[in-house]
């Protein structure tokens, strides 16, 4: 019996490398494939290469290239930008619930040096009170860290709102990005971001790479959490992943011409997923339904054990989580947060499409999952 072929709804863990991605990285393995800090003829080559990925990087968030810093993906990002921050005199950092565990476990570490942290609820929606986060800021308060779009939900946060009560207050602002950067339209000077983090698996590009931004405008100083041979402004010591900087860069390139026509077809297929699955009798999408991005559904089927549902589907890759947890008998801390019981939080399944996902799969996908949802209901 012939093997079926996979039907990936599961875009928010990883995506599939873009061939045009992969066909700028390949020569970077072979025939170019000196460090980037060699001052032959070789090396300023690569080293050039390497400055034009930065700006392609830069540019999708409309930042500078020297305000970039590579890294290995948006988890060591996350903990370059908040265990950076440790020397600094105010000990106060505020989040969110349903924040990334990247960046739940770095703050729990920044409460075992001296921090205080405020973990702030959201609303059942997933979206953050504005008057609770104002209320919460104090004249010791160093940074809020909130994430843009959630890899489970895809809610999107207020960022404009949130940036001008930090601004006000004299706060800085880190904004984990990585569900958002090559999806949406990002603009960090307009939004007021201090700190940004992606990965560039997320949108295309190839795992083990990732970056972060710095405003230069807010003078911040960061600590080195890598020693060594003091490259990328000392901020990160090590050889560079040149073929991964390279792919980081071309997926920013292709994002940047390509933002549009991608959520304009993945909404589309999105929709007509979220109509058909809803069917089921009772589902219900978890989250705000209108600040959400576009490629993302978190549908509930009551009754039905998520777990048993995704092992069930076979080559249909969904998950019920975190891409970091997408097979648990655990609950999601970010549905619990959003005030669902154990119950709906293990019945719920996160959809997630991409550039590649086509709408004959998604009448596949429908008519499959509700199939076996129905045959596993209790």
């Amino acid at each position: 019996m012939p093997q079926q072929e996979t039907i990936y709804l599961d875009n928010n863990a990883t995506t599939r490398v873009d061939e045009r991605v992969l066909n700028a990285m390949l020569p970077y393995f072979t025939d170019l494939y000196a460090n980037s800090t060699g001052t032959h003829l070789a090396g300023l080559t690569v080293k050039e290469a390497v400055e034009n990925a930065a700006w392609q990087t830069a540019d999708l968030i409309n930042a500078d290239a020297d305000e970039i810093i590579f890294t290995s993906g948006a988890t060591e990002a996350i903990n370059l930008a908040i265990k950076g921050l440790a020397d600094q005199n105010r000990k106060h950092i505020v989040t969110i619930q349903t924040e990334h565990k990247a960046v739940l476990e770095t703050c729990h570490f920044m409460e075992s040096i001296g921090f205080e942290v405020s973990y702030l609820p959201t609303n059942s929606d997933g979206l953050l009170n504005l008057q609770l986060l104002e209320g919460i800021i104090t004249d010791k308060t160093l940074v809020f860290i909130g994430m843009f779009s959630n890899n489970e939900t895809g809610v999107i946060q207020n960022i404009s709102a949130i940036s001008n009560i930090l601004k006000a207050k004299n706060v800085l602002f880190m904004c984990d990005a990585t569900q958002a950067v090559g999806k949406i339209p990002i603009d960090v000077k307009e939004l007021g971001i201090d700190l940004l983090t992606l990965s560039a698996h997320k949108f295309y590009g190839p795992k083990g790479i990732g970056a972060l931004y710095i405003s230069a405008k807010a003078k911040i100083k960061l600590a080195p959490q890598i020693l060594g041979g003091g490259q990328q402004r000392k901020l990160r010591s090590g050889t560079l992943n040149v073929p991964g900087i390279i792919g980081l860069g071309k997926a920013s390139e292709i994002a940047v011409n390509e933002l549009e026509k991608d959520q304009n077809r993945i909404s589309l297929l999105r929709d007509k997923l979220e109509k058909g699955l809803l069917q089921f009798e009772g589902s219900f999408v978890n989250g705000n339904t209108e600040n959400r991005i576009y490629n993302t559904s978190n549908i509930c089927f009551p009754n039905v054990i998520s777990e048993q549902l995704i092992l069930a589907l076979g080559n249909i890759s969904v998950s019920n989580g975190a891409s970091c947890s997408a097979v648990t008998t655990k609950p999601s801390h970010v549905l619990k947060a959003m005030g669902l019981c154990d119950e709906e939080a293990l019945s719920s399944i996160r959809f997630s499409l991409g550039r590649f996902t086509t709408s004959e799969e998604i009448d596949i996908a429908v008519d499959r999952i509700l199939e076996v949802a129905w045959k596993l209901r209790r």
